[in-house]
């Protein structure tokens, strides 16, 4: 049991605060995120907040199973906010290690503090009480996924592919990081790390990552090992110009800018780049910053290398971020798709004669990936595809596809990585 999971580690604030979070993440896309940026959860005590992102990121990794064993329990489904509560209870009890009368006595504490819960006491004790006399299985791949994706991803990649991506929900991932520049001995023994195909370091350090040694000195960022990949793809050169479409979170700019290119990152959030400026200045890099819509940008600049991380249902990056398993629909992917190819269309506009083109979403739905390829081409013939040799940018070799283009699936690595679709192209001269 660690230390996170003990019944005395957080009181009724720090299970209130999960809650919320809880509820956030499953009413709305990017509800987690919001939720955690409120000052209401920011000035709870350290030690409060991580009890409380744990316990709801171990809920929403084991949704499926946990769900599944709360209705064969309940005779009628309760209100959310009692149905989210049990669900915390039993993430408590059959993933944290929590006492059964920890799980249980804390989670009748909380529906007893809410108006709107105090009536479901007696369900809440007796539904927690029956399952930890009888646990569920918690290990079971096909129910760890939202039944819709995992059907979407068996007709996609195959039942044994998608069994391998679901079994991937459940695990909590080590944390990637990309270096400013070389990896010392010194530094990787530092990180606990190790170094993976591409240069990507695998750290098994935990906690506050801004006090990891090389934090400070600008050594290193925060970033998957596949959303590395594309990056490296455009083989930027000292003094070549290039363009980060839909730039935020940054990862992509600083790689760009590490390499010497003359970059400029356009996003349509001007808070997000605040955080890319951040860790730009922390780096010692520099990159111009614009606030715009990328499909809609006025600048008439052509560039050497153009890299679109085109917003996308993110479903390949449940590893870190569960939620979006849960918050995605069905229509979404449709309606991004369309979204995709304007902004693939508008990316090629700006890419000089003779210029590359990359390509890429973090979403493991072929409509938003492999789609996109034949229509982009059919609509731009003055483009093609450059295909990726096995390998080439640490990408895993089992993910290279026979036209070239990559589809990362998470198992691809060991120990799991980011789902990803990544096409490269070249403009005629």
């Amino acid at each position: 049991m660690t230390d996170l999971a003990s019944p005395d580690a957080a009181g009724l604030p720090a299970r209130r605060a999960a809650l919320d979070l809880l509820s956030a993440a499953l009413a709305r896309r990017t509800g987690f995120d919001e939720a955690a940026a409120t000052p209401a959860f920011r000035n709870l005590a350290p030690r409060d907040r991580g009890f409380a992102r744990a316990l709801v990121l171990a809920t929403l990794r084991h949704l499926g199973p946990i769900d599944r064993a709360l209705d064969a329990r309940l005779s009628r489904d309760p209100p959310d906010v009692v149905r989210n509560i049990l669900r915390l209870g039993a993430a408590q009890a059959f993933v944290l290690g929590t006492p059964a009368f920890a799980a249980v006595g804390t989670s009748v504490d909380l529906v007893a503090a809410l108006k709107e819960g105090r009536a479901f006491k007696g369900v809440v004790n007796a539904i927690l009480r029956a399952l930890t006399r009888e646990p569920p299985d918690m290990t079971d791949p096909e129910s760890l996924a939202p039944p819709w994706l995992f059907t979407r991803w068996s007709a996609a990649f195959g039942a044994e592919a998608a069994r391998a991506m679901a079994t991937l929900i459940a695990a909590e991932p080590a944390t990637d990081l990309s270096l400013k520049g070389p990896a010392s001995p010194e530094l990787l023994a530092a990180l606990k790390a190790e170094e993976l195909p591409g240069g990507t370091l695998r750290s098994a350090l935990r906690g506050e990552i801004s006090t990891w040694p090389g934090f400070a000195d600008g050594a290193w960022w925060v970033q998957d090992a596949s959303a590395a990949v594309p990056a490296r793809l455009l083989n930027v050169k000292a003094g070549e110009s290039a363009l980060d479409l839909c730039a935020a979170p940054g990862g992509k700019t600083l790689q760009l800018a590490a390499a010497g290119a003359e970059v400029t990152a356009v996003d349509r959030s001007a808070a997000r780049l605040v955080r890319v400026a951040e860790n730009l200045a922390r780096l010692d890099l520099a990159a111009e910053t614009v606030a715009a819509d990328a499909g809609a940008w006025s600048d008439e600049r052509s560039f050497d290398a153009v890299l679109l991380d085109a917003p996308c249902s993110a479903t390949g990056t449940y590893r870190r971020n569960p939620d979006v398993l849960w918050a995605a629909k069905p229509g979404d992917v449709a309606a991004l798709a369309g979204v995709q190819a304007k902004l693939l269309d508008s990316a090629a506009r700006r890419v000089k004669p003779g210029g590359r083109l990359v390509y890429c979403v973090c979403s493991l739905e072929p409509e938003e990936g492999e789609a996109q390829t034949a229509g982009f081409l059919a609509r731009n013939p003055d483009f093609a595809l450059a295909p990726i040799s096995p390998g080439e940018g640490g990408a895993p070799e089992a993910s290279v596809r026979a036209d070239g283009t990559l589809r990362i699936l998470p198992h691809h690595r060991i120990g799991g990585t980011d789902g990803f679709f990544v096409a490269r192209y070249v403009r005629g001269a």
